[in-house]
């Protein structure tokens, strides 16, 4: 290998392994030791119930795996309503109370999510009715003719 290569090989093996870096840095937890409960058990069920809810601001996380404020705040009031007493469904509920179904990341299925879960289906339906009507109209000659006018007649 000539020295210019070795650079570029150095390059990008460091720029690959930054990259392995800031996505394993992603996925470190966001909970702070500060929040976790002294009890193991119930910090264990603050953590899955967490792992259930959808933090508000991110929409695509847990309010474990966020970072956001809003989320710290969640994760603090599952444990105090934990300390307090509360069920695992207790606790889910009051957080479904204060910010409504979307917090939950398996949301039930009724009147007010049907549009969550079937929005992606009726996408694909829509989508897939344009492509076969798009092939079928794309394959007509708008003139009626099926053969090639010769242009040397």
């Amino acid at each position: 290998m000539t020295g210019r290569h070795r650079t570029r090989h150095r390059t990008l093996a460091g720029g690959c392994a930054a990259l392995a870096l800031l996505l394993a840095g992603g996925a470190a937890r966001a909970v702070e030791p500060d929040e976790m409960l002294a009890d193991p058990a119930l910090e264990a069920r603050a953590q899955h119930i967490s792992k259930e809810l959808r933090c508000v601001v991110c929409q695509n996380q847990n309010i474990d795996d966020s970072a956001a404020p809003l989320a710290r705040d969640m994760r603090l009031m599952v444990r105090e309503r934990l300390t307090a007493g509360d069920t695992d469904d207790q606790a889910k509920a009051f957080l479904v109370a204060r910010y409504g179904n979307f917090v939950l990341l398996r949301p039930p299925f009724q009147p007010d999510t049907w549009a969550l879960w079937l929005g992606p289906f009726a996408i694909l339906a829509v989508a897939g009715t344009a492509l076969v009507f798009a092939a079928r109209t794309g394959s007509t000659d708008p003139a009626g003719d099926d053969e090639t006018p010769d242009p040397y007649s």
